[in-house]
């Protein structure tokens, strides 16, 4: 049970996005389609579950003072794997992300988790926490694109929904992007209030 707590709360408890608000930039940068999505969901939880099983590994012979410059080179070192691996075999899916691939260095979801948990938790423990963030990451990525790109562009994964339906450019625009994001986050307060509510009347 504690080892499913320590999957499951980046998914809820505490989703990168939705409740920590980190990693902003790419969430609404490159969700104008789910496929974009998907590809960032997949480069950017493989460099979060490699960096915490290293830093995990290494963590009691990192010297305090300069953990924070290892982690990053760490972070570097793996996003470098996937931007390469991506350029030589999904140029297509390289392009569109652009220079979303070499900023995952920055992400603030990485080195947070990085920092506050691989460095001082068990190898297992920082797997699990790196597949739930990556899970929670993932989810709220594409339940975005979803939506943009359905309203948008009538598309799902470059597929026309609905013939002659006309789409709301603005969707897929800066504007569209913090507008559903806007709508997610109410809807998870929503839901957050009404369970803080049954609670107290049970």
């Amino acid at each position: 049970m504690d080892y499913f707590r320590e999957f499951s709360k980046g998914v809820w408890e505490k989703n990168p996005i939705l409740v920590l608000g980190i990693g902003m930039c790419s969430t609404l940068a490159i969700t104008t389609s789910a496929s974009n999505a998907m590809w960032m969901t997949i480069a950017t939880t493989f460099v979060l579950l490699s960096s915490n099983i290293l830093v995990s590994a290494i963590r009691s012979i990192v010297p305090i003072h300069v953990r924070i410059p290892i982690f990053i080179t760490i972070i570097a070192s793996f996003v470098i794997i996937v931007e390469l691996t991506l350029k030589a075999f999904q140029p297509d899916v390289y392009k569109a992300l652009g220079i979303f691939i070499p900023l995952i260095v920055v992400n603030c979801i990485i080195l947070g988790r990085a920092e506050e948990f691989a460095s001082k938790n068990s190898i297992i423990r920082s797997i699990l926490d790196a597949l739930g963030m990556g899970l929670g990451f993932g989810l709220t990525l594409f339940t975005l694109a979803t939506i943009r790109e359905i309203l948008g562009a009538n598309k799902l994964f470059g597929y026309t929904l609905i013939s002659g339906m006309k789409p709301a450019i603005i969707m897929i625009l800066a504007p569209g992007a913090f507008f559903t994001l806007g709508l997610l986050l109410w809807t998870m307060n929503v839901i957050k209030a009404r369970k803080s509510w049954f609670k107290r009347t049970e």
